[in-house]
C-alpha cells in the first residue's frame, strides 16, 4: 500500500511538471534569479580576492587562504542566524531592510558561497604550469599580461568554481529560510518550499520540486564538464 501511494505521488509530481503548474514554476524562477544574482555578487568580490591570493605574494597570504578554507563548510543555519541578528530591526544593520526580501536571501547566499569561489579559484590560479608563466615572461609579457595568460589557462577551473558556488546557493536551505521567511510569492524558493510542503504532507508537490532541483543542479554540472572536455 505504501508503494502504491509513493507511485501515485511520483505520478502526480510529474503531472505538475509536465502541465507547467504555475506555482511550481514561479518558485523555480524565483530560485534561479535569487541564486543567480547571489553568484554574480560573489564573483564581484570573490574573483578579485582569488586573483590576489592565487597570483600575488603578500604577508599573511597563508592566513587569509586558511580563513576562506575554514568557512567552506559553514552551516547554513548558523550563517542564517548571524545574518538574522544583524539585519533584524533591533540589529545594527536593520536599517538596510534586507530581512524577508529576495535581495536579503541573495546577499546571504553570496556570503555563503564566497569561500567556495575564492578557495577553488585561487587554487586553480596557483596551480597553472610554471612553464606557461616563464614562457610569457620570456616573450616580454608584463606582469599584467602574464596574469591574463594565467587567467585564460584557468578559465574552465574558474568556471567550475563559479558553478559549484551557484549549486551551493541554489540547494541551500538555512539562509533562505531564516532570512527570507518562506513567504509565498515573495521569498519562497525550491528548498524552503520542499521543507514546507513535506511537513504539510503534500508529497507530490515536494517530489516535483525535488526533481526540478536535482535536474537543474546536475544538468549545469554535466554540461560544464561536457564543454570542458570538448
Amino acid at each position: 500500500m505504501l508503494g502504491t501511494t509513493l507511485i501515485e505521488a511520483i505520478e502526480e509530481a510529474f503531472r505538475l511538471i509536465i502541465t507547467g503548474d504555475p506555482e511550481v514554476f514561479s518558485i523555480v524562477g524565483r530560485s534561479l534569479s535569487i541564486s543567480g544574482f547571489a553568484t554574480i555578487l560573489a564573483c564581484v568580490w570573490g574573483i578579485p580576492i582569488a586573483v590576489l591570493i592565487g597570483l600575488y605574494s603578500f604577508r599573511g597570504k597563508k592566513f587569509v587562504r586558511s580563513i576562506f578554507q575554514a568557512f567552506l563548510g559553514i552551516p547554513t543555519v548558523a550563517l542564517g542566524l548571524v545574518l538574522y541578528l544583524l539585519w533584524s530591526r533591533s540589529g545594527p544593520f536593520g536599517f538596510l531592510g534586507l530581512l524577508y526580501t529576495p535581495l536579503g536571501i541573495a546577499v546571504g547566499q553570496s556570503i555563503l558561497v564566497t569561500p567556495i569561489l575564492v578557495s577553488f579559484a585561487s587554487s586553480a590560479l596557483g596551480t597553472v604550469d610554471s612553464e606557461i608563466k616563464d614562457l610569457a615572461k620570456t616573450l616580454g609579457a608584463s606582469r599584467l599580461q602574464t596574469n591574463i595568460v594565467i587567467l585564460r589557462e584557468s578559465f574552465w577551473e574558474i568556471l567550475l568554481s563559479i558553478t559549484a558556488s551557484f549549486n551551493r546557493a541554489f540547494a541551500e536551505l538555512g539562509v533562505a529560510m531564516m532570512i527570507g521567511g518562506n513567504i509565498r510569492y515573495v521569498t519562497r524558493v525550491l528548498t524552503t518550499s520542499i521543507a514546507l510542503e513535506t511537513a504539510k504532507g503534500d508529497i507530490p508537490f515536494s517530489i516535483a520540486l525535488g526533481i526540478i532541483l536535482m535536474t537543474i543542479v546536475l544538468s549545469i554540472t554535466l554540461l560544464l564538464n561536457y564543454f570542458r572536455k570538448e
